[in-house]
């Protein structure tokens, strides 16, 4: 197994560093602090610099945490937040629907899963949470395309990958499906990313109105569709509770 990366090691440790104490260090009292030679240390903070991650005052010379951490750090909350706001409701649609509830949000060109509630039944199932789904053959990723600019520049000439007959790959159907979503305030994929598998979803926003994510169901087709289509009583339950999370984010048109 290999061992760590000494320069990403000491990046790490001179944003530590940063993070408690006076705040603000000079160059020679972040070298003597971790013990590295004063080219070293300007290197990384020179590097750490261009990157947003530390920031230098230009009239003493001393450096401190910049706003691009703030940034990160602020996404892990949001996240966490979301996470947490969400976890009885998606208990509830787990309960409600008799299917598999997933909580998601945008990552690079995916969606990541950062919430996943077993289907309630005695069936063997796999955690999750952690993994990525396609933005453009799932449930939870139409929903993010249709409401997030940010999630359509991911796909902005992107070659969509079939995974099933039924992938959507041109981006004016793909377009028109998400204006479809916009519509009637839900996305549906039926065997979209795979076969025998449906799912529908709903968007969720925070205080300000942003898409910050989506909860959905997904389950075999025999039982999430009827006659082709999401049976409506569990669009329902999904809206119910993707609007439940949103006003619990603060969201008010909820």
């Amino acid at each position: 197994m290999p061992g760590p990366i000494q320069s990403l090691s000491r990046a790490a440790a001179i944003m530590r560093l940063l993070a408690g104490g006076e705040r603000r260090l000079g160059l020679s009292e972040v070298a003597a602090s971790l013990g590295l030679a004063k080219g070293t240390a300007h290197g990384i903070l020179r590097t750490l610099q261009q990157e947003g991650f530390v920031e230098q005052d230009p009239e003493s010379g001393k450096y401190q945490l910049g706003a691009e951490l703030l940034r990160l750090g602020q996404s892990y909350l949001d996240v966490h937040e979301l996470r947490a706001r969400a976890l009885v409701w998606a208990d509830d649609l787990a309960r409600a629907t008799g299917e598999t509830v997933y909580l998601g949000v945008l990552h690079q060109r995916g969606v990541l899963i950062v919430h996943h509630v077993f289907r309630p039944d005695d069936s063997r199932q796999v955690l999750e949470v952690g993994s990525m789904q396609p933005l453009h053959s799932t449930a939870l990723g139409k929903v993010l395309l249709a409401y997030d600019p940010v999630a359509r520049g991911e796909l902005a000439g992107a070659e969509l990958k079939a995974y099933t007959s039924r992938t959507l790959t041109d981006p004016a159907e793909l377009a028109a499906e998400c204006a479809l979503t916009r519509e009637r305030g839900w996305a549906g994929a039926v065997e979209e990313t795979w076969e025998g598998v449906a799912s529908a979803a709903a968007l969720i926003q925070d205080r300000r109105c942003n898409p910050v994510g989506a909860v959905g169901i997904s389950g075999a087709v025999e039982r999430v569709c009827g006659s082709a289509f999401v049976r409506p009583e569990l669009v329902a339950s999904v809206r119910d509770a993707a609007r439940a999370i949103s006003r619990d984010l603060g969201a008010a048109r909820f």
